[in-house]
């Protein structure tokens, strides 16, 4: 009896030790399954946020490209419409240096005497005010005697070299100023200058 008794408590502890060893089976495969899931939806969340992250760097590398390509297109633009002005103010310069009240005289005779006679009567000199005073003082005396044609010298403001002449009593004119000249001189410069500042 206390051999089946014995025989009774190792059958229950064997029983027990064997229930206890598939719990803890069951318990290690489920946490494996578990520590896999984690494991692999980590890698799948740490593989979207490298990709969303080499999107965006890409992004920010196409938007830095871009604003460095504006960025010098701009800065030619800029330097372009500089370089022209400067090209503008120093043409001005010269001519107001170049078209002395002399130069005038002799440009305006060369053109009135070569004015067909059919181009009207009354001929209009528009210039500044001091060119005009220099060229009244003995020039339009000499100039109206040897062309026998009546002609006015007026003052003009928006003029500060060169002159307009008109040969039809102000109707139409011919632009000779210094702004004129000037945009004139500046056309001719300004195709080599974009061939200059657009090389390729």
């Amino acid at each position: 009896m206390a051999q089946e008794i014995k025989d009774l408590i190792a059958k229950i502890q064997q029983e027990g030790i064997q229930a206890a060893e598939e719990q803890a089976a069951q318990i290690k495969a489920e946490a494996e399954r578990g520590s896999l899931k984690i494991i692999s939806e980590a890698k799948i969340q740490a593989q979207r946020i490298i990709e969303q992250a080499n999107n965006q760097a890409r992004k920010l590398d196409d938007s830095t490209q871009a604003a460095l390509k504006q960025a010098g297109r701009d800065l030619l633009i800029s330097l372009r419409q500089e370089i022209i002005s400067m090209l503008d103010r120093l043409i001005k310069l010269d001519l107001r240096q170049v078209l002395t009240a002399e130069e005038l005289s002799g440009i305006i005779a060369t053109l009135i005497k070569n004015a067909p006679l059919s181009l009207g009567s009354q001929i209009i000199v528009s210039l500044n005010k001091q060119d005009k005073d220099k060229l009244e003082q003995g020039f339009l005396r000499k100039l109206v005697e040897a062309t026998k044609k009546p002609i006015v010298l007026k003052s003009a403001d928006g003029i500060d070299s060169g002159f307009v002449i008109s040969f039809d009593a102000g109707k139409s004119i011919f632009d000779f100023s210094g702004q004129a000249l000037s945009d004139y001189i500046c056309g001719r410069f300004r195709p080599e200058l974009n061939k200059i500042l657009n090389p390729g």
